[in-house]
C-alpha cells in the first residue's frame, strides 16, 4: 500500500491506496501524526501493510511543506520504506498530460509548469501569453490527491530515487524581508 501525505495547503490529506480524506486543522504540525495514524486505521491498514510514502513537496505553504517532508522521511526511516516527493504539478499533469499548469499563489503570480516547461513564478501578463503554447491550461480547480498513488509508483521505477526536498520557486519571507 501507498501512503500519500499532503500538508501544503490549509487542510492535511492524505490517499491510502484508493481511500481519500482532508481535514481542516488548526495546527498541521500538532496534528499531523494523529490524523495520520488515524486515517491508516480507518482504513482498516496497519503500518507494516505500508510500501512506499509519497510527499508533496510544493508548490504550497513553506511550514507545511517542510513539516510533510520531515513527517514523512521519519516514516519512511522507522518503516525502512521509500519515501518519494511529488509535486502539485506531477498530480495536475497525471490528469492531463498536455497541459499548462497554473496555481494561483496568492502572492499576485502563479506557479506554472508544463511540458517543457520547468516550475517557476510568472506573472499574470507573461502567463496569458505563454499558456497559449498549450492546447489546455489547469491549476484553476481543485487536483486530486489520489492520482499521487500512481505518480509514486511511476518514480520508484526509477533506477535513483531524487532526493525529497521542498520545491521552492521563490525566496522565503524571510530571505526577501532580510536586512530591511
Amino acid at each position: 500500500m501507498i501512503l500519500v501525505i499532503n500538508t501544503s495547503g490549509g487542510n492535511l490529506e492524505f490517499v491510502l491506496d484508493d481511500k481519500y480524506k482532508s481535514i481542516a486543522v488548526e495546527k498541521q504540525s500538532v496534528a499531523l501524526a494523529t490524523e495520520c495514524e488515524k486515517f491508516i486505521t480507518e482504513c482498516g491498514a496497519k503500518w507494516s501493510d505500508i510500501s512506499a510514502i509519497g510527499i508533496v513537496v510544493g508548490p504550497g505553504s513553506f511550514t507545511g511543506i517542510r513539516l510533510g517532508i520531515a513527517y514523512a522521511k521519519g516514516l519512511a526511516i522507522g518503516l525502512n520504506i521509500p519515501v518519494v516527493g511529488i509535486s502539485l504539478f506531477d498530480l495536475y499533469m497525471a490528469a492531463t498530460p498536455d497541459a499548462f499548469v497554473a496555481i494561483d499563489s496568492g502572492r499576485g503570480d502563479f506557479f506554472v509548469a508544463a511540458p517543457g516547461l520547468a516550475p517557476c513564478t510568472m506573472e499574470i501578463e507573461e502567463l496569458e501569453t505563454k499558456q497559449m503554447a498549450w492546447p489546455r491550461t489547469v491549476g484553476h480547480k481543485p487536483f486530486d490527491l489520489r492520482l499521487g498513488v500512481n505518480v509514486v509508483k511511476e518514480k520508484l521505477k526509477s533506477e535513483v530515487l531524487e532526493p525529497v526536498v521542498p520545491m521552492y520557486l521563490r525566496p522565503s519571507y524571510a530571505e526577501q524581508n532580510k536586512g530591511k
